[in-house]
């Protein structure tokens, strides 16, 4: 097991960034379900295609102090798949991220090489992609109305290459990773001077880990955490979902310092291959300057598990009996 663990961690000391300011990515509840996201190794590490779509609405019914702004909503879209053949995996996903008068998206294309090890499977994995930021000028209210930062602006994009990496092992019973995004640390600032408007991408680190219990033969419990920093700020979640019959779950989380939440899902169809979730934050701290409740809302769709090098079978009815 240390020799599994041990490189792990020297990945995650090696991806942790020297330096950066605070900069939020956009969060998840069903984080357990969103591991391209965090970590580019999960590409294809399950061996099935996934086909996933997760709505987010933070602080519902939140308004500003001006007309606009709002609360903030978050979608993405994923597709993640295994290449057999080279013993890898490949994902894709798109991000789009409204806070305020800032509207950011990305898209971010994963392969991953997978290893045996042992009784799992060790994971290492890059992304590639860009950040698009849009800042709307006209959400701001200047205090000096001939501020040149605002004068003649409206709604301005900005688009910067990003890249990420990741380590990741996984057994049938547990598995642990790291991820590191914004290495490039892309910065915006919208042709004016650095001294009036610089917002850097801190590059930020993702750890994960969970465990599979079986309580009974159809009860299976899963605690799980995810950590993230940048150095400045952390961040801890932990979560626990009890899943029965392999068909529904239902559990517990909580994210530091903000807020606790609810989980439920089922799956349907044939194989389970459609899976739905929800999750419900109810906010905890700094409830002055927020909304009490968040809203998150899964999809899932897996595609039949796919074969390899496997002739399909002809029945003869002559020796059928």
């Amino acid at each position: 097991m240390n020799k599994v663990v041990y490189p792990i961690l020297l990945a995650f000391a090696c991806l942790l960034p020297f330096s950066g300011r605070a900069q939020q990515d956009p969060q998840f509840s069903q984080y357990m379900f969103n591991g391209l996201f965090l970590n580019p190794a999960t590409a294809g590490v399950d061996g099935l295609t996934r086909f996933q779509l997760i709505a987010r609405s933070q602080w519902t019914g939140y308004q500003s102090n001006f007309d606009e702004g709002g609360a903030p909503a978050t979608q993405i879209v994923s597709l993640n798949t295994p290449i057999l053949r080279w013993k890898s995996g490949a994902g894709v996903y798109i991000v789009s991220d409204k806070l305020g008068p800032y509207t950011n998206q990305q898209i971010q294309a994963a392969y991953s090489y997978h290893f045996p090890v042992k009784t799992g499977k060790l994971s290492l994995g890059v992304s590639g992609g860009f950040y698009s930021q849009t800042i709307d000028f006209n959400v701001y209210r200047a205090i000096h109305p001939d501020d040149p930062t605002l004068a003649s602006r409206n709604k301005e994009s900005q688009i910067r290459p990003d890249l990420a990496l990741g380590v990741h092992y996984q057994t049938e019973k547990y598995y642990l990773g790291v991820g590191s995004n914004h290495l490039t640390k892309p910065k915006f600032n919208f042709g004016l001077p650095s001294d009036s408007l610089n917002n850097p991408l801190s590059t930020n680190v993702y750890a994960t880990t969970g465990y599979s219990y079986d309580l009974t033969y159809q009860i299976v419990l899963t605690p799980s955490l995810l950590f993230k920093t940048d150095l400045n700020t952390f961040s801890v979640e932990v979560s626990a979902l009890a899943t029965y019959n392999q068909k529904f779950w239902g559990g517990l989380s909580f994210r530091q310092g903000d807020a606790a939440i609810a989980l439920v899902g089922f799956n349907a169809l044939k194989d389970n291959a459609l899976r739905i979730g929800y999750a419900f934050d109810f906010t905890v701290k700094g409830r002055e300057a927020k909304r009490p409740g968040s809203h998150e809302f899964l999809l899932t769709y897996t595609l039949p598990p796919p074969t390899i090098n496997k002739k399909s079978v002809t029945r003869t009815p002559r020796f059928r009996h």
